[in-house]
C-alpha cells in the first residue's frame, strides 16, 4: 500500500488529466476552477486506499475516485449559492467569482460528469457503483434541505442535528470507502463495515469541521471564520451551549442568533465564542469528536483485513480527529 500523500499525488494527476470539455467556456471554465484550487482530496483518497485494503489495485478505482471528487465539489458550489458564502478554500466561491446562474448550470454539468465516470465499469462493479452512488446523492440532498429547516427552527435537538451531518457530509465519506471496496470486490459484509467505519469518521469531520470554523484560523481552514455564526447556523456547539448555559448565557445566545439581530459581525463571533467557552460546549464538541472517531475504530476491528491495514486505517482516522485544516 501506499501512503497517503502518495494516493493524493497519483489521485491529483489523474484529476489534471481529466479531460473537460472547453466550450462553451461559460459552463466549463468553472468546473475547471473550482476543481482546480484544491481541497484535501479526502474522499478520493480513501476510494483509492480502500480498494488496495480489499487487495485490489488503486488504479483501478481512479475513476470512482474521481466521480466522489467531482461530486462533492458540485456540491459545494451549490452549497455557496445557498450559504451565500464568499470563500471556498481561500478563494473566491464560483457565483462570486461569475454569478448565481453560472453556478447552478455548471453544478448540474458537475453532477453529470460524475455519473458519466462510472460508464468505465463493467456489469456487476458499474450497478453496484451506481446504485450506491445514487442512495448517497439523494441523502445528501435530504441532508442540506435539513440543514436549511434548521436555520428557521429554534427548537433543533442535538439527535436531529447529528442526522442532518450524517446526511448531508458522513454519508459520502462512507460511500467513498464502499465505492473501493465495490471496485475490488471485497465481501458483502466488508463492503458494509468499511461504509459504517466511514460514515463515522464522516461525522467526526464534520464535527471538526465545524469546530474549526469557530476557533480555526481563515489562513489555514479556507473559509471564512464564524461563518456557521454569522449565518445563525445550527451547530453542534450552539446546541451543546444552549443545554449548558446559565440562562443568562442562553439569552445572550438567543439574542445573537436573532435575525433582526443589529451586532456586528465580529462582535456577535466573539461574544459567540465567549460563550461557547465558558459553557464548556467547546470541549464537549472536541470529545464528541472523539467518541464518533473511537465508534469508526471499533467497527475497524471487525473487517476482515491484516492487522498492518487497520492500523493504517486508524492512523488516517487520528489524522482527521486531530486536523487543523
Amino acid at each position: 500500500m501506499l501512503s497517503v500523500e502518495k494516493y493524493q499525488k497519483a489521485f491529483t494527476s489523474y484529476l489534471k488529466d481529466f479531460i473537460i470539455p472547453k466550450r462553451p467556456a461559460g459552463l466549463y471554465q468553472p468546473i475547471k476552477y473550482i476543481l482546480k484550487i484544491g481541497g484535501k482530496r479526502l474522499r478520493p483518497v480513501l476510494t483509492l486506499m480502500t480498494t488496495e485494503v480489499f487487495e485490489g489495485t488503486f488504479e483501478t478505482a481512479l475513476d470512482a475516485a474521481l466521480a466522489i471528487e467531482i461530486f462533492h465539489n458540485f456540491t459545494l458550489v451549490h452549497d455557496d449559492i445557498m450559504d451565500d458564502a464568499p470563500l471556498r478554500r481561500g478563494k473566491k466561491t464560483v457565483h462570486e467569482k461569475w454569478n448565481i446562474n453560472t453556478g447552478i448550470l455548471s453544478g448540474d454539468a458537475m453532477l453529470i460528469l460524475a455519473y458519466q465516470l462510472f460508464e468505465n465499469y463493467e456489469g456487476d462493479t458499474f450497478k453496484a457503483l451506481t446504485k450506491l452512488f445514487s442512495k448517497t446523492a439523494l441523502e445528501v440532498c435530504e441532508g442540506q434541505q435539513y440543514d436549511i429547516d434548521f436555520q428557521n427552527r429554534n427548537d433543533v435537538t442535538i439527535p436531529e442535528y447529528l442526522e442532518m451531518i450524517a446526511y448531508k457530509t458522513a454519508v459520502l465519506v462512507g460511500t467513498a470507502m464502499q465505492m473501493g471496496a465495490i471496485v475490488a470486490k471485497a465481501s458483502l459484509e466488508d463492503q458494509h463495515n468499511v461504509y459504517e467505519f466511514g460514515k463515522n469518521l464522516g461525522i467526526a469531520f464534520q464535527l471538526q469541521d465545524d469546530y474549526l470554523d469557530v476557533f480555526g484560523s481563515a489562513e489555514s481552514f479556507g473559509k471564512q471564520v464564524g461563518g456557521d455564526i454569522i449565518e445563525n447556523k445550527k451547530t453542534y456547539m450552539l446546541l451543546k451551549a444552549l443545554e449548558l448555559s446559565k440562562a443568562k448565557e442562553k439569552a445572550t445566545l438567543l439574542s445573537l442568533y436573532d435575525d433582526n439581530a443589529t451586532s456586528a459581525n465580529e462582535v456577535k463571533i466573539n461574544k459567540t465564542k465567549q460563550i461557547f467557552e465558558q459553557s464548556g460546549a467547546a470541549l464537549a464538541t472536541k470529545q464528541i469528536i472523539e467518541n464518533y472517531t473511537q465508534k469508526a475504530f471499533i467497527i475497524l476491528e471487525s473487517m476482515s483485513i491484516s492487522s498492518d491495514k487497520k492500523a493504517l486505517l486508524k492512523e488516517f482516522g487520528t489524522a482527521l480527529m486531530n486536523r487543523t485544516v
